[in-house]
This record gives structure tokens, C-alpha cells and sequence, in this order.
């Protein structure tokens, strides 16, 4: 029984004890059937972390966020250019599954809200912003810009453009893990891979496929779906016949599990369990994370569809805030702790951007290069 099971015939016990932010019926009825599910979630039993730990999750989050911020402040002054895909309101997603794996060990797939998801992998944001502005420094040579992020070094295989076409990839990368290990007799071939995606892309045709290959197979991988209840302008629950992603993994006889994507150490908790199974040759799970963005579909989208009131209920769930106060109510550290790390983040951030505007210009040469393999 999975813990969205579980709080079908709990749902009124719901909030109590759980620690999150509580809302008034009328408030999550305003907020949508999206906002019901996130309420009805039976409290799981959250990540334990230590002070280490707890501030890696929390510097990871403050840098995804301050990131995208400054990302939004130089698109609007005319220094960025191209489509821009902002992660805010997200953070706990990325933080929660990828610093639950093996750096430069297991493999991630991302999509074209890619930037976080890189920072979370350990590329330098120095790279990351460099990429964003089309120069030689950055992780893809400039050739990429924001939805093409990608880094052998960190195990990313890239950001992709197209809804769905990271997962086959992603798929690749787990049954290369399998295959080294079963066929080739390499008993540390144990990566596990994830898979990034929102929710539009679950009514794709390589969701489907990925998800049966992957459960023939018993692949190594994590199918982590970032519902974020907006495919672009279009709400999920009008889109697709069963809203409740995670129900799906039935159909392929895998393991599926919803949690609240706003929550980081509950999304820690769920990753944990789904790397245990992969790495154990259980096979592939199916996660759905909960979760909302905070700004429009990209930087180029005025965000006029969605309710005022809608957002309001996921601002009160910011999971930084939701970090911030797990941390300092546990003890593990303090709110000047916590401002020094702002801080830390802010300048990192603008070295980020001043390295990046003075870093070269790809060279026109070049223009042909990383198309064909090279010796």
C-alpha cells in the first residue's frame, strides 16, 4: 500500500501532526482539485537528515531559487535572450531526488526547465549561466542556451525542447546500468537513473513505452513526474483521463507513489525508498511530486490564466520557507545560519552572471564541431 492509499481513508487526519502549512477548506476549493489532492495526502514519514545535510538541501534550494531570479532579472534587461524556462516554486523536487543519489555515479535526464536540475547535479553556476548566455565557457559550449543544458562530467544528459524526449534517453542510460551489470558481469554497475518530466508529458507516447520497457526489464530508474498542475496554459485535471499520475504505474505492474512536491524531506523520503529498489534490481517507480511554479510558463508568458487566489495558496507551501523552518525548529541551525548561506548564495550567483558576461563568444570556426563524434 502506498502512502497516497493510505490517505483515501485518512484524509480527515491528514494535516494533524504533519507539520505543513494548514489551509481552509474554502481556500483549497478555491485552489483547485490540484490543491485537494496536496491536502489529502496522509502525513509519510519525512527524510531524517542531520545539520550537514539539512543545510546541503537548503543551499542547494536557495541557490536554484536565486538563480532563476536573477535568470528573470537579465532577460528583462535585455542581457539573455531565447526562451527561458523558470523552476521557482519547485526546488524541493530536484533537491529532494537528485541529493539523494550518487554524484557522478547515477544519471539524470532533464527537460527544458533544466537550469536547477543541473545546479542540483553539481554544475558549476558559472557553466550554467555561461550556457544561458551563449558563451564558450558554458556546460553545452554555447551551443546549447537554456533547454539544452547538459554535463558528461555531472551525469546530466541533457535538458530537451520537446516534452518526452529526455525519457528514452533516460531509459538508455538505466538499461546500460542493468546490462554492464547482468551481461558483462560488472557487479558495480549499480547507477540509477532519473527521469524528469511534468505532467503534460504524461500523455505522450514515450511515457507509456518507457514505463513498459522499463518494467520488462527492471530497469533502474525513476520516473519522476513534476506535476506542477500547468502543461503551459492548460490545467491538468482538464487534460488527461486520470489526473492521478502515480495510479498509472499499475497498469506496468511498478511501483507508484505521490508526495508532496513542496515538502523537500518528504520528497527525500520517497526518492530514498525508489534508489533502494532500483539499486536492488526491484525495478523502476513511478513518482508523482506535487508541486507548482511560481511564475508563468516561461519569461515570455504573462501568467494570466491562473487565479490569484490559486497562487496565494501555493505561496503560503514555499518549500524554502517550509526547509528554513524545519531546520531552525529542529535545531540543526540557526536563522542567522540560514541569512549567511542567503548571502553566500547572492554572491555566488553574481559571480555567476559577471563571469559569464565576460566570457568569450563562440568561435565561428567552431560552428561545426559536436555534431559528429571526434577522435
Amino acid at each position: 500500500m502506498t502512502q497516497a492509499d493510505t490517505s483515501r481513508d485518512l484524509a480527515g487526519q491528514a494535516l494533524q501532526g504533519s507539520g505543513a502549512p494548514s489551509c481552509s477548506a474554502d481556500s483549497t476549493h478555491v485552489a483547485g482539485a490540484h490543491a485537494e489532492r496536496l491536502e489529502n495526502l496522509y502525513p509519510g514519514t519525512p527524510a531524517v537528515v542531520d545539520r550537514e545535510q539539512g543545510l546541503i538541501l537548503y543551499r542547494d534550494m536557495v541557490l536554484g531559487r536565486r538563480f532563476e531570479d536573477k535568470c528573470a532579472e537579465m532577460y528583462y534587461r535585455g542581457k539573455m535572450f531565447g526562451f527561458v524556462h523558470l523552476y521557482n516554486g519547485q526546488e524541493a523536487v530536484s533537491t529532494g531526488v537528485i541529493k539523494a543519489m550518487k554524484a557522478q555515479h547515477d544519471w539524470f535526464c532533464s527537460t527544458y526547465r533544466d537550469h536547477v536540475h543541473a545546479l542540483s547535479c553539481g554544475v558549476p553556476a558559472r557553466e550554467v549561466m555561461s550556457e544561458l548566455f551563449g558563451k564558450e565557457t558554458g556546460c553545452s559550449k554555447g551551443r546549447g542556451g537554456s533547454m539544452h543544458l547538459f554535463s558528461r562530467e555531472h551525469h546530466l544528459l541533457g535538458g530537451y525542447a520537446f516534452i518526452g524526449e529526455g525519457i528514452p534517453v533516460a531509459l538508455g542510460a538505466a538499461f546500460t546500468s542493468r546490462y554492464k551489470r547482468d551481461a558483462l558481469g560488472d557487479a558495480s554497475s549499480d547507477a540509477v537513473t532519473a527521469a524528469f518530466f511534468g505532467d503534460g508529458t504524461c500523455n505522450v507516447g514515450q511515457f507509456y513505452e518507457c514505463l513498459n520497457m522499463a518494467a520488462l526489464w527492471r530497469l533502474p530508474i525513476l520516473f519522476v513526474v513534476e506535476n506542477n498542475k500547468w502543461a503551459i496554459g492548460m490545467d491538468h485535471n482538464r487534460a488527461t483521463s486520470d489526473p492521478e499520475i502515480w495510479r498509472k504505474a499499475a497498469s506496468f505492474g511498478i511501483h507508484g507513489e505521490e508526495v508532496d512536491g513542496m515538502d523537500v524531506l518528504a520528497v527525500r523520503a520517497a526518492a530514498e525508498r525508489a534508489i533502494e529498489r532500483a539499486r536492488s534490481g526491484e525495478g523502476p517507480t513511478l513518482l508523482e511530486c506535487l508541486t507548482y511554479r511560481y511564475r508563468g510558463h516561461s519569461l515570455a508568458d504573462p501568467d494570466e490564466l491562473r487565479e490569484q487566489a490559486e497562487k496565494e495558496f501555493w505561496a503560503k507551501r514555499d518549500p524554502i520557507k517550509g526547509l528554513a523552518g524545519h531546520l531552525i525548529e529542529q535545531n540543526l541551525a540557526t536563522a542567522d545560519e540560514l541569512k549567511a548561506i542567503d548571502k553566500e548564495i547572492d554572491a555566488e550567483v553574481a559571480d555567476a552572471v559577471a563571469f559569464a558576461l565576460a566570457a568569450p563568444e563562440p568561435k565561428g570556426e567552431e560552428l561545426t564541431r559536436y555534431i559528429w563524434a571526434e577522435d
